[in-house]
């Protein structure tokens, strides 16, 4: 299928892909990863349904909007799985797939499994790191800047972002274009900036875990 358009995935999301037998229910943010992994493994079986990934502006409306997309769908798959961390939920999310019956991925956000989850967990250290992906280096306007209000209110920034020492990049693919602009954004934000490559991390395991 076509790679899908970051503007779509952050404000509408993507519809169901193909007929599976298994419907992966995630995170617009994680949509270009997750079609990867599906070509890289011939995980045809797999669909894909992504909610819009400007959800994370509004953690509270995830559990809802997950909840709705299993009910619409769990008759026509043979199994679900919600591809969320906790995503700032409060742990309502894992509560309600429980409810439901479906499994999800385990994690506080998607930082945690594209570094490791138990890797991530032994570096508390690193509160004071503001994250970036592929994806939120790419939509870092529509996501950070522009939200909050930085477009029209640069003096916000050091108020915001005062407790912040540095910008991590987790990149999931190499691409020299995406570093350059992490960098960018990093001196915007007035941070010192940290590059990583993490890969696709435990993304991997937990989708190789439904096949």
């Amino acid at each position: 299928m076509k790679a899908p358009d970051d503007r779509d995935l952050t404000e509408t999301g993507l519809p169901p892909t193909g007929a599976g037998r298994i419907l992966l229910i995630a995170c617009g943010a994680l949509a270009h990863e997750i079609l990867a992994l599906r070509r890289l493994n011939g995980w045809d079986y797999m669909d894909l349904q992504c909610l819009p990934a400007k959800l994370h502006l509004y953690p509270d409306r995830i559990t809802e909007e997950v909840e709705r997309a299993v009910t619409a769908h769990r008759a026509d798959y043979d199994r679900i799985f919600v591809v969320y961390a906790d995503c700032g939920t409060g742990g309502q999310l894992q509560a309600k797939c429980a409810e439901m019956g479906v499994e999800m991925v385990a994690g506080p956000h998607c930082y945690a499994f594209f570094e490791g989850v138990d890797h991530f967990a032994a570096h508390d250290e690193e509160i004071t790191a503001f994250y970036l992906t592929d994806f939120l280096v790419r939509q870092f306007d529509a996501f950070v800047w522009r939200p909050m209000g930085l477009d029209r209110h640069p003096e916000l920034r050091d108020m915001i972002f005062g407790n912040y020492t540095k910008l991590v990049y987790q990149a999931q693919t190499d691409n020299a274009a995406l570093r350059a602009k992490a960098e960018d954004c990093a001196r915007r934000l007035g941070l010192a900036y940290e590059y990583r490559f993490t890969g696709y991390g435990d993304l991997v395991k937990a989708l190789a875990a439904q096949a």
